[in-house]
């Protein structure tokens, strides 16, 4: 998993609330534990209502979505097709648990904000394909274009994993030797 810190991004606007896993990555793509390719398979069905392929968005790293993001069925390939696509967040403001947590577990952060901010946020990429958000892991904040710092309230285990870049399972074999003594003496 790449290691989170700064990320200062243009944006691809999807205000649409409710946004669930199936149409991230439909149900047909799921066939694969590989993560190659995914890309082509994220919003199949609803790529005339994302401009994923408007050149103006081109290299964007930040999805502007809207409320309810990720709802639906819990599947691992959502994050990763975002990831595959080159996204490395998600702003929306609120998000379903099991997208949150499959997010986090796969290096994508997911980011909420106030509606108002969130609003005006959706507005000025929209607006503007050049307008840009930064996303400060370190200092857990979001600064949006106009400026205004929002805090980025985030679980500190998850925060920890991003910032390390490792996974769960990195970590819990990072604890071996730990885990080895536990289970010699509780044994």
């Amino acid at each position: 998993m790449t290691p989170w810190r700064c990320l200062t991004a243009t944006c691809v606007p999807f205000p649409d609330d409710n946004v669930d896993t199936d149409q991230i990555i439909p149900a047909r793509f799921l066939v694969t534990t590989a993560k190659d390719g995914l890309d082509t398979a994220l919003f199949a069905d609803r790529r005339e209502h994302v401009p994923l392929d408007d050149p103006e968005r081109a290299g964007a790293q930040v999805l502007v979505a809207g409320n309810n993001f990720g709802c639906g069925s819990s599947r691992e390939h959502a994050p990763w097709a975002l990831l595959a696509w080159g996204f490395r967040a998600v702003v929306a403001p609120s998000f379903a648990d099991i997208f949150r947590t499959n997010a986090l577990k796969c290096g994508l952060l997911p980011v909420t904000l106030p509606d108002a901010h969130h609003a005006a946020l959706q507005k000025a990429v929209t607006v503007d394909p050049a307008a840009t958000v930064t996303i400060d892991l370190t200092q857990q904040t979001t600064r949006l274009p106009g400026g205004h710092v929002e805090a980025l309230v985030i679980d500190p285990f998850a925060r920890d994993r991003l910032l390390s870049g490792e996974d769960e399972m990195d970590y819990l074999l990072s604890r071996r030797e730990e885990i080895t003594t536990f289970e010699e003496t509780h044994g």
